[in-house]
């Protein structure tokens, strides 16, 4: 026994605390600890029965007295304290857990009815846009198959002249409680009436015209406006469009993921847009001004001379504008290629060895004006001195 903790020191509380302070602290350890907040924890598991011992120990006057005198000692029956005492006994738990977590962790007379207004499940759809639609936004439409409200029985499920019967195996309360004895005593658990499926009613001349189930199903056309800058994969959502509800609860909403077909020239990536543009030999070399693609149609820019392939420049503002503020756009990172011809005439074989030729010729002029010095001729560069 002398491995175990002290119960004061288990709960946080003084040797002095009132019933209340005990009872106040040993809620707090437990919904800490407890196993549903703490699936899988073995540690957690184990606080938790600590504490489960020591509010057992101290909740109970003659217990507690007990401990009070003699320790872990009065609960151990090899001891001389523990001799006729009977023991710690776990089956004591069962009314402290119907008191204690009636109303934490799902027993207890503070259950939600399950038959109350319930509303009604989401429904979800796809629709598919353009790159441009995607970008400046668009509405379209799409045809539903919607539930409403049947208008021969109004939503009962009864055949008319007749009405739903409260459930015998519930009692009208749409749920139904087991109970089975654990650890810790007599665990309860809620679950819904698998006869009446949670709603407290039984139709036994159900309406011919649903079935029973108080709802018939119609094809529906619905607008979707699908707002500028939306990217791939996002949803839009349209309240009160989806399943209608239970008991008299809303319908639910209808979720539309959006699906962006791909663009043969812009990649985008977030609200920034990217591509590449080729310019010709002569563009690079010489500079002035090209033609861009962009979302918003051709864009002029002008290219500095001597412009290198891969060369990237920023288009501000050319983006994709914002889900929150469409006068906010990203920006179109453009990167240059300069194009290498492939077929060239004679003619312009004949200006390029042309140029090659001037080229060299500037070369090497460059690098004699630059390098060459003799000692012999007592030529030598600025600078230098005859050793």
């Amino acid at each position: 026994m002398a491995d175990k903790r002290d119960y004061y020191e288990v709960l946080g509380v003084s040797k002095n605390a009132s019933d209340a302070e005990i009872k106040k602290a040993y809620r707090v350890v437990a919904k800490k600890y407890h196993p549903d907040a703490n699936p899988g924890d073995t540690v957690a598991e184990e606080k938790f029965k600590e504490a489960a011992e020591a509010y057992a120990v101290l909740s109970d006057p003659e217990k507690k007295q007990k401990y009070d005198t003699y320790g872990h000692a009065a609960f151990d029956p090899n001891s001389q304290a523990g001799q006729g005492f009977g023991g710690f006994d776990f089956s004591d738990m069962g009314d402290i857990f119907g008191d204690i977590f009636g109303d934490m962790f799902g027993g207890g007379s503070k259950q939600r009815q399950s038959n109350g207004p319930v509303k009604g499940a989401n429904i979800k759809t796809t629709v598919r846009v353009s790159f441009e639609e995607a970008v400046f936004g668009t509405s379209t439409e799409i045809e539903l198959p919607l539930k409403d409200e049947c208008p021969v029985c109004k939503s009962s499920g009864s055949q008319p002249g007749h009405q739903p019967e409260t459930c015998n195996k519930c009692g009208g309360k749409g749920q139904v409680v087991y109970t089975q004895q654990s650890l810790f005593g007599m665990a309860r658990t809620v679950q819904a009436c698998p006869e009446c499926m949670g709603s407290g009613k039984i139709i036994k001349y159900k309406c011919s015209n649903c079935a029973g189930s108080g709802y018939v199903k119609s094809k529906k056309r619905i607008q979707i406006a699908v707002p500028a800058g939306i990217d791939n994969g996002q949803s839009i959502r349209i309240r009160d469009k989806g399943e209608p509800g239970i008991n008299g609860g809303g319908r639910g909403d209808l979720l539309v993921t959006v699906l962006v077909d791909r663009h043969a020239v812009f990649q985008r990536q977030e609200y920034d847009l990217y591509s590449s543009e080729p310019i010709t030999f002569t563009q690079a070399a010489l500079g002035g001004r090209v033609t861009l693609n962009t979302i918003d149609g051709p864009y002029d820019y002008d290219i500095k001379p001597g412009t290198q392939t891969n060369t990237k420049i920023k288009l501000k503002g050319k983006g994709v504008p914002t889900l929150r503020n469409k006068t906010v756009r990203g920006d179109h990172y453009v990167t240059l290629i300069v194009q290498v011809p492939d077929n060239l005439t004679d003619e312009q074989k004949s200006i390029l060895n042309q140029y090659e030729a001037a080229s060299t010729v500037n070369a090497r002029s460059s690098t004699d004006s630059a390098g060459d010095f003799s000692f012999g001729n007592h030529k030598k560069k600025k600078g230098f001195k005859k050793p």
